[in-house]
């Protein structure tokens, strides 16, 4: 197969943990031939299919120059098996328009993953609201007056963006209220930008599960991102420390009943993150910890993911 990567410049990948690396990997293993190219690289024209700039590239088995650029090439995107949509978050108004881009190449022929139309129908922050069976106490608002209401009912709260990544701008308060005015302020912009406020979950120090699921189905392990020190961020950018564990009860319950519908709409990678019992994000744009589950366990995620793809793309096979 020919498969195209739409992705952040690969000379940063951090290979060791990085999980688009690990497809492009086990992709190269089976014989695949692998394309790059960044989002800005994509181009279309009045009476043209949706091209890219790309590149060709082979892997190298090494550590530092882990691959060679074979050609560098104009290619409609049609001409590729599968897509992989593996821009990074923020979901910015370029990764918006890119989504436009790719799904007029889908009109075109090309076969997407994730879809983009899911892509933009399923904002991380917000489509947990779809599932309130599966979440804590949420608030979703850019009123200062709804802010203080919902911290007088539950006392401790996490406020955050909901453009955020990575653990970036997420605030607790604890019931002494201390800074909740400036913190959403600072959030909300004095009333211009909506936020998500969320009851505290102290089962955050457990970590905060990333749950897998391929093709609709469950990776049985997770990575439980566990806050350290001080931190009330589990995030591993914000130095949470990432513990592979097996999927609880409420981990697969949670899974099977999202994993069906959410594939279904064309997402076939889906990161769910689960503090305790409670879902509280449904991650859907470049989904991670596939080395560090394998690292640990053994399970090796990537051929899962391989797997799924092959199958979506040869249903019959």
């Amino acid at each position: 197969m020919k498969l195209l990567f739409v992705a952040d410049p690969i000379e940063s990948f951090k290979i060791y943990k990085d999980t688009t690396f690990a497809m492009m990997r086990e992709a190269h293993k089976r014989g695949h031939r692998i394309s790059v190219c960044e989002q800005q690289d994509l181009l279309w024209q009045r009476g043209a299919p949706v091209t890219a700039h790309v590149r060709d590239i082979t892997l190298t088995g090494q550590a530092d120059a882990w691959f060679e650029v074979t050609q560098s090439r104009s290619v409609a995107l049609k001409e590729f098996d599968a897509v992989l949509m593996r821009k990074d978050p923020p979901f910015d108004s370029e990764y918006f328009y890119a989504t436009h881009l790719l799904e007029q190449a889908e009109r075109d022929g090309a076969r997407v993953f994730n879809k983009p139309s899911a892509l933009r129908d399923h904002p991380e922050k917000l489509a947990i609201m779809e599932f309130p069976q599966y979440i804590g106490p949420t608030l979703v608002t850019r009123d200062e007056a709804d802010i203080k209401r919902f911290h007088a009912e539950h006392g401790n709260i996490i406020l955050k963006p909901l453009d955020g990544m990575g653990g970036m701008g997420i605030f607790r308060v604890g019931p002494d209220g201390l800074n909740l005015g400036s913190i959403t302020e600072t959030l909300n912009r004095h009333g211009a930008q909506s936020l998500m406020v969320q009851k505290f979950l102290p089962q955050i120090v457990l970590g905060d599960k990333r749950v897998l699921v391929i093709g609709g189905k469950p990776v049985p392990y997770c990575l439980a991102r566990i806050p350290q020190g001080s931190e009330v961020r589990g995030n591993l950018a914000a130095g949470g420390k990432g513990v592979a564990q097996a999927l609880s009860a409420r981990d697969f319950e949670i899974a099977n009943a999202l994993g069906p519908l959410l594939a279904a709409r064309g997402l076939l990678l889906v990161g769910l993150d689960v503090i305790g019992d409670c879902l509280t994000e449904i991650n859907v744009t470049s989904p991670t910890c596939f080395q560090e589950i394998f690292d640990q366990t053994g399970c090796d995620v990537a051929a899962l993911f391989v797997d799924a793809l092959e199958q979506a793309l040869n249903p019959a096979a």
